[in-house]
């Protein structure tokens, strides 16, 4: 039987991740370059912020933001629906749509409910991204059957302070553990190299995840983040490439300073995908306390920490059993 989804209970983060049956290397350039699209189509009309992300050639990463909407405009459903479906079918245009909600009574109310279902949700953003681009692969590639291996893992991570900094720097990391890159900004399909090349969304998640607020200035965001990003992958990890220390060492000076966040990276991969929960110890604990009275479970959970820095910890739900690393 399935274990039961960790989701917040409001506004969550979620560490998302997804990897091809048999972890073939099924995506080229141009399947990365479609999925990237599809993720922010997808994440447009669910409302959801996509904060950071990483394609690789069998599996993505991808940190998300969802908070719940209290009223969403019929105008909003509409432009909503027409990134999700550019070419809708004949017979449920965007026209008979719009019409249909002008005119109110049980169609539009059906219509209302209908696409509300889909959105603000984490479950529904990535089954609605999954099966939109398994039927374009499929239909390309001239092949039947599943694309993806069972059901997408996730992480609800704490949004704010040293656990959502690491998830994040542990997704845009991922070209350079995998020996693909030396410097994670060459890396086309990650989220900081989107923030880099001055995709303006990327840069207001890079606002947010460095410094928890859109305002911030965008310069001062992208040179933290990599003082993040140097500190961080400078670090030895078991079974990665990692960023060369005396690159490391010239980024940092460069910029005038050791960021204080950027503490050296030396977490158990798995626990990134496979914790369930990752922050604090008391917003674990809270988290855990509410699983465990919707599951039904009868024995205590224990956090376990996996990182210290300074005096601030980093605790997981789940204390792995098996080999930690993947």
């Amino acid at each position: 039987m399935r274990t039961k989804r960790i989701t917040a209970q409001g506004t969550g983060i979620y560490h998302c991740m997804s990897r091809t049956v048999n972890g073939q290397a099924l995506f080229k350039l141009r399947e990365m370059e479609v999925l990237r699209k599809m993720i922010h189509q997808v994440a447009d009309f669910s409302g959801v912020e996509v904060l950071t992300y990483c394609l690789m050639n069998n599996h993505f990463h991808v940190l998300v933001r969802v908070c719940p909407e209290a009223k969403v405009s019929d105008s909003e459903l509409m432009r909503r629906y027409r990134v999700l479906y550019a070419k809708p079918s004949l017979y449920q245009t965007v026209s008979v749509m719009e019409q249909e909600l002008r005119d109110g009574g049980a169609e539009a109310d059906l219509i209302r409910q209908k696409l509300l279902a889909r959105m603000n949700d984490v479950s529904a953003f990535m089954k609605t991204l999954k099966q939109r681009f398994s039927t374009w692969f499929n239909k390309t590639h001239e092949r039947f059957g599943p694309l993806w291996a069972d059901r997408f893992k996730s992480v609800l991570v704490e949004g704010k302070g040293n656990a959502l900094l690491t998830m994040a720097a542990y997704i845009d990391l991922n070209p350079v553990r995998a020996g693909l890159v030396k410097d994670p900004k060459d890396y086309r399909f990650c989220g900081y190299a989107e923030a880099v090349s001055g995709q303006q969304k990327a840069q207001r998640a890079l606002k947010f995840l460095t410094f928890g607020a859109y305002e911030a200035s965008s310069n001062e965001a992208l040179a933290t983040y990599r003082e993040l990003l140097f500190g961080k992958g400078s670090a030895a990890v078991e079974h990665a490439a990692n960023i060369d220390r005396k690159a490391a060492v010239r980024v940092l000076e460069k910029q005038q300073g050791v960021l204080p966040n950027a503490v050296l990276l030396r977490c158990r991969i798995r626990y990134f995908t496979e914790g369930a929960v990752l922050g604090s110890r008391e917003f674990v604990q809270s988290h855990a306390e509410h699983w465990k009275r919707s599951t039904g479970r009868k024995h205590p959970i224990k956090p376990s920490t996996i990182q210290m820095k300074d005096n601030e910890a980093l605790t997981v739900m789940k204390l792995l059993r098996g080999k930690a690393y993947s």
